[in-house]
């Protein structure tokens, strides 16, 4: 296991879509533990493939600490209400913007045994889910945020 270098904003792949996973290799497993490892290093949220530079629809979740989520090939079934807040991106450092986002979505996805499984996720959950659902499609999501983008920093002030 180890710690992947986070692309950053600017860097082309970035802009790619990612490509459907269609069996658990030894690499895929590696490439899983080691986002799970840049995850917690980097103190995120959630972080998806492209982010370390793969193009494969791989994403890692863990919005407490100690209940690490993997979605597989993910695809949003239902999304219901809404939330605006802060959000921030390992990929866009240093920077938070206001972004609307539903406040509930339900995803079916593989697990690392590429069983399928459905997940609800309400509030930060959501919130991260479909973050990371956008990495997957080629996009950041300051191209949603509402006003402009400010240093956390400023942002933890108001």
């Amino acid at each position: 296991m180890a710690i992947r270098n986070i692309r950053e904003i600017g860097d082309p792949v970035l802009e790619k879509n990612c490509k459907e996973v269609k069996e658990i290799t030894p690499r895929v497993q590696e490439l899983i533990d080691d986002m799970f490892d840049t995850l917690y290093e980097a103190d995120g949220v959630g972080l998806a493939a492209p982010q370390v530079g793969i193009l494969k629809k791989i994403v890692v979740i863990d919005t407490t600490g100690d209940s690490p989520i993997v979605l597989i090939n993910p695809r949003v079934l239902e999304t219901s209400g809404e939330q605006t807040g802060y959000e921030g991106c390992l990929s866009v450092p240093g920077k938070t913007g206001q972004v609307t986002r539903p406040n509930y979505v339900k995803v079916l996805a593989y697990d690392e045994n590429m069983e399928s499984f459905e997940l609800e996720g309400t509030e930060l959950l959501a919130r991260a889910i479909m973050h990371e659902m956008d990495h997957l499609e080629g996009h950041l999501y300051v191209e949603k945020v509402e006003g402009e983008l400010q240093d956390i920093e400023d942002a933890e002030e108001e």
